[in-house]
């Protein structure tokens, strides 16, 4: 077994002079790092009382969960010979809140794949199905996670351009 340990640093920046000596005192802003990247400006929800120019829990866990989904795919496809060219996702998730507080009802992942004409689109659509064996995240979470994957297959370009000049002469 192999064991990865994580560190990363968070300072809450939300002291307005009064701290937390009410609800509305303070702001929910944060700074989150790590060794290499960039900062992270965090808050939490706007309907939470957060700032909405920063990134909130709810995005991020989102943002990982589509993120692992996507390199286990690449990696998969890559595996199984299907070439992927083009990959975007806008991931959507859905929380309820009650009086014990909130959780994630589900999440689903929209990815649009392009592969190249010699790839199999149904391989390339059944690989996401897969996803879930592998990506760390989605292994570590109880939220159910669905996909509606769109794949577009590339158009060959080259092929036509070579095409074309082998049926004209000079």
């Amino acid at each position: 077994m192999t064991t990865h340990n994580y560190e990363i640093e968070m300072t809450w920046t939300g002291n307005t002079g009064t701290g937390t000596s009410s609800r509305r005192a303070y702001s929910r802003n944060h700074v989150v790092a790590a060794a290499g990247p960039a900062l992270l400006l965090g808050s939490s929800d706007p309907a939470f009382r957060g700032d909405a120019t920063r990134w909130n829990p709810e995005q991020l866990y989102l943002a990982s969960i589509a993120q692992c989904h996507m390199l286990w795919y690449l990696d998969l496809a890559a595996r199984a010979g299907v070439v992927v060219t083009a990959y975007e996702d806008r991931p959507t998730g859905i929380m309820i809140e009650d009086a014990s507080g909130g959780q994630f009802e589900s999440v689903t992942l929209h990815p649009t794949v392009t592969i190249t004409a010699a790839s199999d689109p149904a391989a390339a659509a059944e690989l996401h199905d897969r996803v879930g064996e592998f990506c760390f995240i989605a292994r570590s979470i109880n939220t159910p996670i669905h996909h509606e994957v769109v794949v577009h297959i590339e158009e060959p370009a080259a092929v036509g351009r070579r095409a074309l000049s082998i049926g004209t002469r000079p």
